[in-house]
Parts: C-alpha cells; structure tokens; sequence
C-alpha cells in the first residue's frame, strides 16, 4: 500500500486559486465520497484550511492514484487539470510522512509553530473516519501524526512564545499582571489590529472590553463581537481611569493620548498601576506618559523586539521539533515496511508450499509402498529444501524493506516468483520496474 499527499498552500497559490479548491465542511462528506469512488484510492483525508487544502491518500498505484487525487481536484473546482497541477505540490512514500508530521507540528504553517493547525488535521481525519474513507494506513499514519504534534509542541515549547504583534502584547500584559481574568481592557481604535488584539485578550480571559474609536458606530461593531462597551471619543479619559489595560491603534496622525492627561487619571486612580501598549505609527500615546508612576508602556518597536526574541526561540524549537520528527518516522518506516512485506512473504511461501506438496505426492506415488519412517524422511526433505531455499530471499526481502525503495523490492519479489497478492496492485511488466526503479535511484 502505497500513500501520497497532494496540496497547495499559501506559499504556492494565490488566494483566489485556493479559494476555488476549498471544502467547506459541509461537502466534505460528498467530496470524501467521490474521491473514493476511484478504484486506485483506498483510503483518504481532506484537510482544508484557509491557508492550504491537501489530500492524503493510500493508493495501490503511484502515478495512477497521483492522476486520480488531480482528477477529482478539476472535477470539483473546474480548475483545468494542468493549471492545477502547477499550483500544487505531491509527497509520496516518506516525505509524504514527514510532510504530515510536519503539519501536525506547525512547521510548514505561515505563522511557524501555530496550534491551530493540529486542531485542523484532527477535524479533518475524524471527518474522514466518519464518513468511511479511511483505510489502516490511514488510520496509523493520521494517528501517529496527532501524537507526534502534541509531542512537538509539549517537548519543545514551540508554541509558547509570542509571533504577532497583537499577540505579543497579550503576553507582555499577562507578564505585568498575571491572571487576567477580571481584568477590564479599553481599546482605541476599532481597526484589524485592534480586533485580533482582544480577541486574543478575551481568549486569555478578559472579562470586561471597552471599545472607543472616532466613529462610534465602528466602536459599537467591534464591542459587539466580544458583548463589550462601545464609549465615545469624548469620554476617553473617564474609562482609563478603571481600565487596567489599554491597547491603542488608531490612524490618527498625532497623539490621541497626552501626557498631562494620563497625570490627571493616574491621580484619580489613586496608586492603582496600568499597562498601556501603542501599537500605532505614528505613535497614539505620548512617550512622557510612560515615565509617570505606575504607568507602564509599550510601542511597536518594542513588540517587535519581543516577537524577533520569540521567533528566534521558535526557530531553535523547530529544529528540536525536526529531530522528533525524524524518530517519529522511522518508527512509522519500519511498521509500514512490515506491512507492505508481510503479504508477499506469505504469498511465497504459500508458493513454495504448493510445489513441495505437488512434487512430494509426485515422489510417494513414483516410490511406491514406503513405511512411515521412509515417508517422513522424504517429507522432511522436501520440507527443508523449500525452506532453505526461500530463507535467502525472505531475509532479504524483510532487509531491504526498510529502505526508502522497500516496495520496490517487493514487487520485484512478486515478478520473479509470479506471485498473486490480494490487495495489492497486478503484478507490473519487467520494463515498468525497470522503469520505475531508474526513478526512483534518481
């Protein structure tokens, strides 16, 4: 059994092109469905996100279930199959599995060590479950590759620390005030950034959100999405004074936040501190305001220290990750190797079994009247002709399994000895493993 993954993400495609090979989750199953309708598609999942849309596949064939996955991507978007083909990417055998491992871990997301995207691969394989697409390759591949993500992520603290601005600032406030909950953030601005900045803050626990922008009707859209309050540009002053928290990102040409202003709250706040970040440029918030007592302040460059800190140390985790990966995998090689070797062992030796048994009949009826002794001595020979002879090639055909062209070998084994092995691909033609072994040496 034979698996691939073929996909486009947001490195190889542009939006609109990756819009048109979406699955929303409502045609998953009927996708699912007709991707299984292929006879040379055993198993498979559909991962879709807004930044990639790949499919996992165990297939009997390579090339045959590589042309199936684009054939199914074209009747389903309408996309011609060549311009699919130069927008996606294909992964077979190992560097399929470690590809898979890879997603698991975050390491090939836009934003490098992201957890969404393990939630995401899970969603897509118990769907895949569901609807009775998958098969045990499958099965063990997906499986696996949950483990090894939570692994990654647990073992090296790759998602711990901080990459986006809006983000950052969400940490640097839990790290000056702790917990968060019961604390009350006010927002100025009610731009994009400000939204990702208390969605993160209302994630992390926020209980109060207090939006105020120049245009009231913007502030009230934004505080609805998180049941907050919208207050006017006028009364500013009057929320920073129970705020412990303040965020702004207006696009203001000058500062919307004085100096002497913030003196007057932090009188009336009576000794209470408050952690202020200007994401801004230009800047919202005075710098003086800063070195007043119990005021704490932040900027955009300030944020984007923490952040290339963050990165630096989610760039070294990666590294740690890789390694996890690779153990990972070649404990999936070994298993299936083991699998995609078991079925023509037997298959030989039930081969090596019909002939002694025919030749040894053969021999007993030629030899005539023997006792018992004289036909287990010949029985016993027969026997250990056959194993002897099948041991070399056995011992071998298990060796070289465990390399990256196992399933070659295999079939090689199946060509030689004329086997038929249930469940798997007819039998190719010398000049098609003659072919595919140049393939894949180079």
């Amino acid at each position: 059994m034979l698996i691939t993954v073929v996909g486009l993400n947001h490195r190889t495609a542009p939006v609109e092109v990756r819009e048109k090979l979406s699955f929303p989750g409502y045609t998953l199953k009927d996708a699912l469905r007709r991707l299984k309708s292929y006879p040379v598609i055993e198993g498979c999942v559909i991962l879709s996100t807004c930044n990639r849309t790949e499919i996992y596949a165990a297939t009997l064939e390579m090339d045959e279930g590589i042309n199936a996955i684009w054939d199914f991507l074209s009747r389903w978007s309408g996309v011609n199959k060549s311009e699919i083909k130069n927008y996606t990417y294909c992964h077979t055998l190992y560097d399929m599995i470690r590809h898979t491992f890879r997603v698991a871990s975050g390491l090939d997301s836009m934003l490098l060590g992201e957890t969404q995207i393990l939630g995401q691969l899970k969603s897509a394989y118990m769907d895949a479950v569901e609807y009775e697409a998958t098969n045990r390759v499958i099965n063990t591949l997906f499986q696996l590759a949950l483990t090894v993500g939570k692994r990654v992520r647990t073992e090296t603290g790759i998602d711990r620390n901080a990459v986006s601005i809006s983000y950052a600032a969400v940490e640097l406030a839990k790290q000056h005030l702790g917990d968060l909950n019961k604390r009350q953030v006010l927002i100025i601005g009610a731009g994009k950034m400000s939204e990702l900045t208390a969605r993160h803050l209302v994630d992390n626990g926020i209980s109060g959100v207090i939006v105020s922008n120049r245009s009231f009707e913007r502030a009230e859209a934004l505080a609805a999405q998180f049941r907050g309050k919208a207050v006017r540009f006028s009364e500013l002053y009057k929320y920073m004074e129970s705020a412990d928290i303040v965020i702004s990102c207006t696009a203001a040409a000058h500062s919307v936040v004085k100096a002497e202003e913030m003196r007057l709250v932090m009188e009336k706040r009576k000794g209470k501190k408050i952690f202020m970040v200007d994401i801004a440029v230009p800047r919202d918030i005075e710098t003086e305001a800063g070195k007043l007592a119990g005021v704490t302040l932040y900027d955009i460059d300030d944020l984007k220290t923490v952040v290339d800190h963050n990165l630096t140390e989610r760039k070294n985790a990666a590294n740690k990750a890789e390694l996890i990966i690779e153990e990972e995998l070649e404990k999936f090689m070994k298993w299936h190797s083991t699998q995609f070797v078991i079925p023509t062992v037997a298959a030989l030796k039930n081969w090596g079994e019909e002939i002694k048994q025919k030749e040894l009949q053969r021999a007993l009826n030629r030899l005539g009247d023997l006792s018992e002794h004289d036909e287990k001595v010949v029985s016993s020979l027969a026997n250990s002709i056959v194993n002897q002879v099948l041991h070399v090639p056995i011992t071998q055909l298990k060796k070289y399994a465990l390399t990256v062209e196992g399933h070659l070998y295999t079939e090689i084994m199946q060509n030689l000895f004329d086997l038929e092995v249930p469940g798997q691909k007819p039998r190719k033609q010398p000049d098609q493993v003659e072919t595919e072994k140049h393939r894949m040496i180079k």
